[in-house]
């Protein structure tokens, strides 16, 4: 294995644990939903909140990444925008990064 295809642990540690955080946030917010009565407008604003906290963590990564990463970030977008499947989107992006850094 070559040492670009290497994650180092604080980055795995990073996803593990906002990968935690977006189950807890979205378990949570299912359990007090059931409790509660919500406007339209406050349900519209729940429905997008995931990909807002992806933005959120991804966009200033972006700042400092590579053509590498920045080409992964063009696929995951336009397999999101064709597919409106974020888990493939992701994947495809994870394919993307992984493959140009065998490369590269």
């Amino acid at each position: 294995m070559t040492a670009s295809l290497q994650l180092s642990p604080t980055v795995v540690a990073v996803i593990v644990g906002m990968s935690v955080a977006t189950y807890v946030t979205k378990a949570g917010g299912l359990w007090v939903l059931n409790r509660v009565t919500v406007s339209d407008r406050v349900e519209a604003g729940l429905d997008v909140l995931p990909g807002a906290i992806i933005v959120s963590i991804l966009g200033p990564e972006l700042l400092d990444a590579g053509p590498v990463e920045w080409g992964a970030s063009a696929v995951v977008l336009v397999v999101m925008v064709r597919t409106e499947n974020v888990l493939l989107a992701l994947l495809s992006g994870l394919a993307v990064v992984l493959s140009l850094r065998a490369v590269v």
